[in-house]
């Protein structure tokens, strides 16, 4: 970890108008510095930067910071790559606190795999251009495929050989570890001991993680003679620095387009994503043939909440798209989905059409998902059983979505497309989301719809308070902050055994009392690891939030820590303050839940007037709800009553 000492040498070093340049063509503007955002699209400039603030600003999309926070935006990194990013610029030498053995060994052996992978790297790409089967076998079936020479270069592609013993011969040859290069899964051991190489014969397309480390490779078996016998795509295995779920391939490629045009599409290999850069559409990844993982989703959102899926227009194609959608949806992606024409996949409808046909194509045919889905399956459906059984499947993917506006439209729309009340799959959404746990909805987004108002037209505490995720949010803010303070020093658990409890198990302990849980899996997971770690004296939540590998969260900490001492709804340093303010927020958390249960009943109260039983148990539940919810009201010092 980054000692505090240096970390204020290298924001105090950083000046953001030399940072920002790095990136945006500025031009002055009074005091200030002016140009076109990076984050978005815009042809009138309205990113601005103040060197006196040392901030920078989009007066259109709002993003914007001082220059580690930019650095942390602009390239996707984490807390402690931007600072180090930034001590790279400005010639800082990186002081860090002394680790403990366990962490010493465990980073050594992390940053050995990555230099094998690296040297692994470099052999490929060597062979592909300068060894005489690289360049007749290799480079011949990537020019086959209608691939350029500078996008070769931009995916580092490569080639291994047929010797399945040179790669290893090679590396041990200069001094590489053979354990290690049997760890990364380069090489596996045969029966007599020797490392034999995994990828012999293929061309290599390499797997680049976020941060620009290689972490994995992927080889396609070219000899025609051995169909059938070897499989035609090989990938690295699982490893401490490779994991299938929790990789997309090209991504590191394709993440500032992704943030710039606010979307992502989907395609399901390697030459799918490189076709779609070579027609100039580069915001593309592939999970290359694996499901998608709610890892891969929650990557993704932290580059945009629009998401495409592009697949072939045949049956394999269509299934592919139904396929894990409900997923994207739960964790608040905005899905859509585009089928190329039968027979067709991106890579081959690239090359058989130009740059801007391809473009235009995608951008004229893709479909929302719902209406995707309904159309998909009520066309198979030919008897009432099996036409319920679609409908349910499109009423449990709309039950998935985030946004309640968009949830009503979908059904109002399914209503009329399918000819059925929509009150009747008001009624079927709701049950599903009470099989869910009473939930109105599995995952949050992390980026909410805009409201159609313009900002100022809607006053700071009213938006607040329209926040469904607000009081998630305080919670998360506090153990983030403060989750290893102690705020009870004796309390006794359902047994009477004596504890103690700081902030992250006190909220931890209550909601779990109740069977409840965050809906967003941002602030779930900053809860779930502060609890996890509470058992350690040692452990401070701050620094350890601030400069967590995961981008999301550290980029949700740091301004936090920024702020903490200016912004007193954080709630001050007090442990009696940090105290009050959990137990009320806690209570502010089971009242919303309350509010949104109340609100379902409502609504299913409206459209159970003809079923006199249902009618009684709701309205019964109601009024229990009512008194649960004012209780808790009047505790919190609310006279707001149902």
């Amino acid at each position: 970890m980054i000692d505090r000492q240096t970390v204020e040498k290298i924001k105090d070093a950083a000046d953001i108008v030399e940072v920002v340049s790095e990136f945006v063509t500025l031009r002055k503007s009074g005091a200030n510095y002016k140009g076109l955002c990076p984050f978005h699209n815009e042809k009138t400039p309205s990113f601005m930067v103040s060197p006196a603030r040392g901030t920078c600003h989009c007066f259109g999309c709002g993003k914007g910071g001082n220059p580690v926070s930019f650095i942390m935006e602009h390239e996707q990194m984490t807390y402690p790559e931007a600072l180090r990013w930034l001590a790279n610029k400005y010639h800082i030498e990186i002081v860090e606190r002394e680790l403990t053995n366990e962490e010493k060994e465990e980073q050594s052996t992390r940053e050995a795999m990555f230099i094998v992978n690296e040297f692994a790297l470099q052999y490929f790409m060597d062979n592909l251009h300068n060894h005489p089967d690289g360049k007749a076998i290799g480079l011949q079936y990537f020019r086959s495929r209608g691939i350029r020479d500078d996008i070769i270069e931009k995916f580092q592609l490569g080639f291994d050989l047929n010797d399945r013993l040179a790669f290893a011969q090679t590396a041990l040859k200069k001094g590489y570890n053979a354990d290690l290069i049997e760890k990364v899964g380069i090489c596996y051991k045969n029966d007599r001991g020797e490392l034999i190489d995994r990828y012999a014969g293929r061309v290599i397309f390499p797997w680049i993680g976020v941060s620009g480390k290689v972490v994995g490779f992927g080889g396609r078996k070219l000899d025609a003679g051995t169909k059938g016998i070897q499989q035609k795509y090989v990938n690295s295995p699982d490893s401490e620095i490779y994991h299938k779920d929790r990789e997309l391939y090209g991504l590191y490629q394709a993440k500032r387009a992704i943030a710039k045009e606010d979307c992502v599409y989907m395609v399901e290999g390697y030459t799918d994503v490189i076709a779609m850069h070579q027609a100039g559409i580069e915001n593309v990844v592939a999970n290359s043939g694996t499901a998608l993982s709610t890892h891969q989703i929650s990557i993704l959102h932290r580059f945009t909440s629009n998401i495409v899926l592009l697949y072939d227009g045949d049956a394999a194609g269509i299934h592919a798209a139904l396929r894990g959608t409900d997923m994207l949806l739960a964790e608040g992606m905005k899905l859509k989905v585009l089928l190329f024409p039968d027979g067709d996949d991106p890579d081959s409808f690239a090359r058989k059409h130009t740059a801007g046909d391809f473009r235009k194509y995608i951008d004229e045919h893709q479909q929302d998902f719902i209406a995707f889905k309904t159309d998909v399956l009520l066309k198979d459906a030919s008897d009432p059983v099996q036409r319920s059984e679609a409908i349910n499947s499109v009423v449990n993917s709309i039950s998935m979505v985030v946004n309640p506006i968009l949830r009503a439209t979908y059904l109002q729309d399914c209503s009329q497309r399918m000819g059925i009340p929509e009150t009747t799959l008001m009624n079927q959404m709701n049950r599903l989301i009470r099989e869910r746990g009473g939930r109105n909805r599995p995952a949050e987004a992390q980026q909410p719809e805009q409201p159609v108002a313009k900002p100022q037209e809607i006053p700071a505490k009213m938006k607040e308070k329209t926040d469904e995720q607000r009081v998630e949010r305080l919670l998360a803010e506090l153990v983030v902050l403060y989750g290893d303070v102690v705020i009870f020093d004796n309390v006794e658990d359902e047994n009477g055994t004596p504890m103690m409890l700081n902030v992250a198990q006190f909220v931890n302990y209550n909601l779990a009392a109740d069977n409840l849980s965050f809906v967003n899996p941002l602030y779930k997971k900053i809860l779930d690891e502060a609890v996890a770690h509470s058992a350690n004296p040692e452990w401070k939540s701050e620094p350890y939030f601030i400069n967590h590998d995961d981008i999301e969260i550290s980029r949700f900490a740091v301004p936090l820590s920024d702020i903490r001492n200016l912004d007193p709804a954080i709630g001050g340093q007090d442990k009696d303050e940090v105290r009050q303010r959990a137990v009320h927020l806690v209570l502010d958390f089971r009242v919303d839940i309350l509010d949104r249960r109340l609100q379902e009943i409502k609504a299913e109260i409206g459209s159970a007037t003809a079923d006199a039983a249902r009618l009684s148990a709701l309205m019964a539940e109601f009024k229990e709800k009512s008194e649960m919810r004012n209780a808790l009201a009047r505790k919190i010092g609310s006279n707001i009553m149902v």
